[in-house]
């Protein structure tokens, strides 16, 4: 394993039966609390691609997309929960492991032409980084790629993803 790896692997803590029975939730917080492995996961997902935007997915993926945009030298843009965007927006529903949910970004988020990055914490079963490629492309923008710092690859998120530029710091 690399050094990075090991670094987010040790601080990924595992909760059992949250947020209902049957799922082993990977928590992230400790790693965002420390500052030696939230740098170095931010500095690796800033050079993945040349970008105008990075978009973050609510709610965690904000936590990683603004400090990345900021070090990446990109607009970052939020793509939210339904009803959480004060301009005209436009939506894309999608199934999830426990349940189903609907994003929204707003309309104006994206000039034709803009090469965006999609950040989020965990890629799970691809229903929500799926659906917010159909939003940024939808919406004006160009896919550039889609990061992630874990993949649950036995929940195959990635299939849903095809012609999708997907990088993954850790797979577990």
């Amino acid at each position: 394993m690399s050094d990075l790896t090991d670094l987010i692997l040790t601080h990924i803590r595992d909760v059992p039966d949250y947020p209902q029975p049957g799922v082993l939730f990977k928590d992230i917080t400790p790693l965002l609390a420390d500052a030696e492995a939230f740098t170095a996961v931010v500095d690796e997902l800033s050079g993945l691609f040349q970008v105008d935007k990075i978009v973050g997915i609510e709610a965690r993926g904000f936590i990683l997309a603004a400090p990345v945009a900021l070090r990446a030298g990109a607009g970052f843009v939020p793509v939210r929960k339904k009803g959480k965007l004060p301009a005209e927006t436009i939506e894309e529903s999608y199934d999830l492991e426990y349940g189903s949910a609907t994003i929204e970004v707003h309309k104006d988020a994206f000039t034709p032409g803009d090469r965006v990055l999609i950040v989020d914490d965990v890629l799970a079963t691809g229903g929500t980084a799926e659906a917010a490629v159909e939003l940024v492309r939808r919406a004006g923008g160009e896919v550039a790629g889609l990061a992630v710092l874990m993949e649950l690859g036995f929940l195959k998120g990635r299939e849903r993803l095809a012609g999708v530029d997907l990088r993954s710091l850790v797979i577990v």
